[in-house]
């Protein structure tokens, strides 16, 4: 994944924190959609890898 794709993650998780979703989209789409069919592998992958990134709560284990 290109360097300036995983920035633009980043910074959509960290917008999407802060609850600032519509500016998230903004910068995570254009991205996302230029991408081609390897580059667009590897950001599922991070975004599955990632989920916690976005929505900023920790796993629980349960008993």
């Amino acid at each position: 994944m290109r360097s300036s794709t995983l920035r633009a993650l980043n910074r959509a998780a960290e917008l999407t924190r802060q609850n600032r979703f519509t500016e998230a989209v903004l910068i995570a789409e254009p991205v996302i959609l230029t991408a081609d069919l390897d580059e667009g592998d590897e950001i599922r992958r991070w975004l599955v890898a990632h989920v916690t990134d976005f929505t900023g709560q920790t796993t629980k284990e349960t008993p």
